[in-house]
């Protein structure tokens, strides 16, 4: 049986990763598993605080890059999808550079049946991580805010 990780573990997670980076002054940390890291910070839809995760990218099309809602397969949305599903305004960092304005939309059914049989064919977990729930995994993708 699969439990997916506590809440206290996935952040704990997320504070060794920060550490990692900072501790190599980000020489390490912006990559794992093949995948770019991004840190992404939303709007706490409850507390209307900025709320930081580091999270992988499995694909990249143009400008957008994709990230996937997969809270390693648990039934429940994880906190940075809904707070962006509530405020697509959110700031990213790439490879330490400087956090930009970036907006977020959910793909649509459309582009994530596209979209996933590649995001698996690359990475199986995610695929494996969509046997675990009855949820359909979300994809998200980001890409930087027009400049005004």
């Amino acid at each position: 049986m699969w439990l997916v990780p506590h809440d206290a573990l996935l952040k704990a997670m997320n504070g060794v990763h920060r550490l990692v980076l900072t501790a190599t002054g980000g020489k390490l940390g912006w990559a794992a598993i093949g995948m770019p890291v991004l840190e992404l910070t939303t709007i706490g839809r409850k507390s209307g605080q900025p709320r930081t995760v580091m999270l992988t990218s499995p694909l990249k099309e143009g400008d957008e890059y994709v990230l996937v809602a997969s809270r390693g397969g648990d039934d429940r949305h994880p906190a940075w999808f809904l707070n962006l599903r509530e405020n697509p305004d959110v700031e990213v960092s790439l490879k330490g550079g400087p956090r930009g304005r970036w907006i977020a939309r959910v793909a649509t059914p459309e582009e994530r049946a596209r979209l996933w049989p590649q995001v698996t064919a690359k990475h199986a977990q995610y695929g494996r991580y969509q046997k675990r729930t009855n949820r359909e995994i979300p994809l998200v993708l980001v890409r930087p805010a027009p400049v005004s």
